[in-house]
């Protein structure tokens, strides 16, 4: 199987205003790559993209709400009419939901479903026939730790990254023996500010919401930037699954020898964090 070289080529980025996707379109630029970048932050995508342009990068911007089939579909061939020569797809669009299911709704459920699942299916469905003209391609999908082990008080958004692996899986198998092969990546921590500019149930105090979230933030430790060089390097050499994180590879090997039991030892370093119930303390 080939490796990918990026320069000259083009790859499609979704979430490509902010975070792990921005960093990803500067890494593929830094190697030469011909960038479409895909958000619904018209704002954010042009600053990047003008970043990326006074670079010396080709870059086109397809400002676009993925939950939207119609105008993913519409996009796609935008995208392929700008790009004939598309190598890759890396979809690190995303959101995240605080909350248990007693204090969640199924509406705010399903929105998160919409956001993380059905917007990678879309948007992948919509590029998958230019990426088969590719005489070799690539698509990623940004799953999560989460897509390895499910934390109490992380029911949506876990549902959510277990169905980006199982769909980046079975597409993988689907395309077995063309010219376009499947990977998924399974970051640990990411200091990108998701959690905290993230939704949480609208049952929870917004303070209470606030500290789950803080807690949260504070046990991740890995740079947008060097994540995203493992995104590409991963995605270049066409790799099915990629652990990023010293916590991802911890809690693989921890479902690995506990299928059952893992939550046990994962309970209380996360106690803060998916504690969404406790009052705050009056002052």
């Amino acid at each position: 199987m080939p490796v990918l070289d990026a320069s000259g080529r083009s790859s499609a980025i979704t979430g490509a205003a902010h975070g792990i996707g921005a960093d990803t379109a500067r890494a593929l630029a830094r190697r030469g790559a011909n960038l479409a970048l895909i958000d619904r932050d018209r704002a954010g995508l042009a600053l990047v993209a003008d970043e990326l342009r006074a670079a010396g990068s080709t870059v086109t911007v397809h400002p676009v709400d993925l939950r939207d089939d119609d105008a993913v579909a519409a996009i796609g061939e935008e995208i392929e009419a700008a790009h004939p020569e598309l190598q890759t797809l890396i979809t690190c669009a995303g959101s995240s939901m605080l909350g248990s299911l007693d204090q969640l709704t199924m509406e705010e459920m399903r929105w998160l479903m919409d956001v993380n699942l059905w917007g990678t299916v879309s948007i992948t469905k919509a590029l998958l026939p230019a990426l088969r003209r590719s005489p070799a391609a690539h698509i990623t999908h940004i799953a999560s730790i989460y897509a390895l082990a499910s934390p109490g008080g992380r029911i949506p958004y876990s549902m959510t990254k277990f169905a980006v692996r199982a769909f980046s899986e079975a597409l993988m198998h689907e395309v077995e023996g063309s010219t376009v092969t499947v990977g998924a990546v399974y970051p640990s921590g990411v200091r990108t500010g998701i959690i905290l500019h993230g939704r949480y149930a609208s049952s929870i105090d917004p303070g209470v919401a606030g500290r789950a979230a803080a807690a949260q933030a504070a046990m991740y430790h890995m740079e947008p930037s060097d994540a995203a060089e493992r995104i590409v390097r991963a995605t270049l050499q066409r790799r099915a699954r990629t652990l990023v994180g010293r916590e991802t590879r911890l809690v693989d090997a921890l479902v690995r020898l506990a299928p059952v039991r893992y939550w046990a030892p994962m309970r209380r370093p996360l106690r803060e964090a998916i504690d969404t119930t406790t009052p705050m303390s009056p002052r």
